[in-house]
């Protein structure tokens, strides 16, 4: 009778604590619950007390202080845990209370009667105590044990469902290789349609709330990809009811997450071949037995559909493998269907909002797919219907865009955003620098209406600025620089009225570069357009210069900005081979009269400051071995290259703006420049032997390398000694010459301070013999015989200077002036 007993116990314990278990007593109720597992193997009649103490675990713990809760945190999570591993007593009832349970945690209802002198834990705490537990990762392992048990594999999900709302959670179950098991069950008998749901759900909340990469490379295999390809399917052409439609939606975008790993067999699954014929339905209309009995509905969830769909296309784009997929399904006559005016839209059942947002996300996926499939593009006349369409952008047509959708914005009342994307799309396939995109293009006139879409986005930006327009102008820029780059002819088309449209980006405000909202970006571009559409036409260069095109560039250069410094260098220098650059460049000033020799030198060092080149105080050489050399060139080691290969030497003459100041200079001269202080020409001396240094530099590195390597042969280790000493002795000329131009500067301050000292010696030198005359006069007014004595003087001077040899009968003069009462 002591099954009986023990029975009996069990039913007072579960009668007592009918009301909730307090907090202290879970660790024992745990033990309990184990000795009835056991026993359930023997007698069955214990299956109804297990879950009766089972069920206790759904009702809120009673704590009677609050720290409790942090007192017996430990055991509860322990005895959380133990309910996951009683999922592997062998009975459907116990499985079931379990999962019930553990809902519960979520679903906390507080019973009618609480203990007395207790107070329900917090509503979250079960939740907390479940996840240090480890209790997801438990029902997880417990899914094989009910493959074959569709109402006991329901509840795991359900309970699941609720855990997997929690990362902490989500990592566990990602420990236990959750999302490839729940995928592989996606495709299992269920007549209610719940497994899908809620593994689907699960799915999500894993790739949210996990490591994304981890879900997705446990998702990669060929029969996950298949499960997944068959559920989405059966939903497509079997699911009629909104959930249905919402659940194959669900499916699309994990499939989408799926695809941007390029590790998923997408194509080998053929799920990427059915995703791509659904993308292009029903714009094209070629039967396939893929979407056979799929109808569109234009139901919202369709809409939300069509959307996913040209995603996917984006980024099956990205796959090489793709390329031969996306030719043989038409996706481009499919995303060209949409490059036209919104006039009629063809799909009566979409609305003018939701076309015209497929629309701008067609043309947004074009960007995409057309440079993969560039002879496709050409074949469907893609470029002549982006010309089109663009000229109806800028057209008088009275259409509204609504500007609703991510791709709309800023396009609400006017066509800028089907602009701003065309454009995108002409970029992309221009940016191939395909001959035969550039030629259809050209042969089309792109020139001169790209140039009157410039003009337009140009006179709508001075109304008001805005990312979009600036975009918009950057793209065409950049376009017109690639089909007129290396082409005379167009670039004589270009300068029509192209340099017209360029002049006004050099003369934009300086602070606008800091705005943020894509100014720098479109000087850039100007000045990139600049490079390839007028230098190399002198039609075009003569425009530009006389349009006084060099005195803006100069003036650019004079901010003194570090990404816009070597660009326009080397547009100068590009220029410089037109004679009347160079007499441009003579005549500009700057601020406070600077001329352009001073603003290049000032720039250069700079350059020398920004590399580290070892100067002194004057800006003179220090080491005459090596005396342009930089901080990152010294921190180098040797290192043995190829003939082909550029050295550190030849490779920083092209990251630096040095080689293109001295070449200016060259075109300059070195003599005779106006606005030069002495520091100027201690700088310009060393510009001036650049040349002669850096090919110092080239043999001091095959110096090194030849050391590395081998010794060499007596008269080649002379000839290389004398080359050395040759380029030494050419730093020791420079530092000469410094020295000179410092010293002429000395004698000069020199001169001018003893000239300086003259004249303030000479000043006081008056200032004393005024002052002593003005003595003079006061003692002769107030002192009688002083005057008298003065008077006498006067006389003796006056008779002294007479001549001695008298004229005969000649007159007689006084000096005296009769009745004279003053003693001035």
């Amino acid at each position: 009778d002591l099954e009986k007993e023990q029975l009996k116990n069990l039913k007072k314990v579960v009668k007592h604590f009918e009301n909730g278990l307090p907090i202290k007593n879970v660790a024992q109720i745990t033990e309990i619950l184990n000795l009835c597992a056991e026993k359930m193997n023997e007698q069955e009649a214990f299956t109804e007390p297990l879950c009766e103490l089972i069920k206790l675990f759904g009702l809120p713990f009673q704590k009677k202080k609050s720290s409790d809760e942090g007192t017996y945190s430990v055991e509860v999570s322990q005895s959380i845990a133990q309910l996951g591993y009683l999922m592997r007593v062998p009975s459907s009832q116990v499985k079931i209370q379990i999962c019930k349970s553990i809902v519960s945690f979520y679903n906390m209802e507080l019973p009618g009667k609480l203990l007395s002198g207790y107070q329900p834990t917090s509503a979250d705490y079960k939740i907390r105590r479940a996840e240090e537990g480890g209790l997801a990762e438990s029902l997880v392992l417990s899914l094989a044990l009910v493959e074959n048990q569709l109402t006991e594999k329901l509840w795991i999900l359900k309970a699941l469902q609720h855990l997997s709302t929690s990362g902490e959670s989500c990592g566990q179950m990602v420990k236990a290789q959750a999302a490839s098991r729940l995928c592989l069950y996606l495709n299992g008998a269920d007549p209610s349609g719940q497994l899908v749901l809620r593994s689907s759900d699960i799915l999500w909340n894993l790739l949210e709330n996990a490591p994304k990469e981890e879900v997705v490379n446990q998702l990669r295999s060929l029969e996950c990809v298949h499960a997944l390809k068959e559920v989405f399917l059966d939903l497509l052409t079997r699911g009629f009811r909104h959930c249905d439609h919402q659940l194959r939606n669900d499916l699309l975008v994990i499939a989408t997450l799926l695809a941007e790993n390029s590790a998923v067999p997408m194509i080998e699954s053929g799920f990427a071949k059915l995703l791509i014929v659904l993308a292009t339905f029903p714009e094209v209309k070629l039967p396939n037995p893929l979407v056979k009995g799929f109808k569109l509905t234009y139901s919202y969830e369709d809409f939300e559909m069509k959307k996913l769909l040209f995603n996917i296309i984006r980024i099956l784009s990205k796959d090489p493998s793709a390329a031969q997929l996306l030719s043989e399904n038409h996706v481009m006559p499919a995303l060209l269907y949409y490059v036209k005016r919104n006039q009629n839209s063809g799909f009566p059942d979409w609305s003018a909002t939701q076309h015209e947002e497929l629309q701008l996300h067609a043309i947004a996926v074009l960007a995409s797919v057309a440079p993969v499939l560039v002879d496709k593009y050409l074949s469907c006349q893609g470029n002549t219907l982006l010309l089109v369409f663009l000229e109806w952008c800028i057209g008088q047509d009275p259409f509204f865009g609504r500007g609703n959708s991510f791709h709309g914005t800023g396009g609400r009342g006017n066509k800028l955003a089907q602009m701003r994307y065309s454009l995108r799309v002409l970029r992309s396939v221009v940016a191939l620098y395909n001959d035969a995109v550039s030629i259809n293009l050209c042969d089309q006139g792109a020139i001169s209406q790209l140039l009157d879409i410039l003009k337009y986005a140009a006179d709508k930006s001075k109304e008001k600025e805005g990312t979009i327009l600036l975009e918009i102008q950057a793209d065409i820029l950049f376009i017109l620089s690639v089909l007129c780059e290396n082409d005379v002819h167009r670039k004589e088309l270009f300068s029509c009225e192209g340099i017209d449209i360029l002049i006004p980006f050099f003369k934009m405000d300086p602070r606008k570069l800091y705005s943020g909202l894509g100014h720098n970006c479109l000087l850039l571009s100007a000045l990139d357009c600049l490079w390839s559409c007028v230098i190399g036409c002198c039609i075009a260069e003569d425009c530009f210069i006389e349009k006084q095109g060099i005195f803006l560039l100069l003036d650019l250069l004079a901010l003194k900005e570090k990404n816009l410094c070597n660009i326009i260098l080397g547009i100068l220098v590009e220029f410089s081979d037109n004679p009347k650059t160079t007499l441009h460049m003579s005549i500009w000033r700057g601020k406070r009269d600077q001329t352009a020799a001073n603003l290049l030198i000032q720039l250069w060092r700079q350059e020398e400051l920004d590399l580290g080149v070892r100067r002194d105080q004057n800006g003179m050489i220090v080491d005459t071995k090596r005396p342009i050399v930089t901080s990152f060139q010294k921190q180098q080691k040797v290192i043995p290259v190829p003939a082909s290969c550029p050295s550190f030497a030849i490779m920083e003459i092209s990251e630096s703006i040095r080689a293109k100041v001295y070449s200016l200079f060259c075109k300059l001269g070195f003599e005779n420049l106006p606005g030069l202080s002495a520091k100027d020409f201690v700088t310009l001396a060393i510009i001036q032997h650049y040349i002669d240094f850096k090919v110092g530099e080239v043999w001091s590195e095959i110096c090194a390398e030849l050391k590395e390597e081998f010794r060499p042969v007596t008269p080649d280790e002379k000839t290389l000694k004398l080359i050395s000493k040759a380029s030494e002795n050419t730093g020791k000329t420079v530092v000469y010459l410094q020295n000179e131009v410092l010293g002429r500067q000395l004698r000069h301050e020199i001169q001018e301070e003893e000239k300086t000292y003259k004249e303030i010696k000479a000043t006081h030198t008056q200032s004393e013999l005024i002052n002593k005359s003005w003595e003079n006069f006061l003692t002769r007014t107030s002192n009688f015989e002083a005057l008298k004595r003065a008077k006498r003087l006067q006389e003796t001077l006056i008779e002294a200077s007479r001549s001695k040899s008298k004229i005969q009968n000649g007159p007689a003069h006084c000096t005296d002036i009769p009745k004279l009462h003053t003693t001035v």
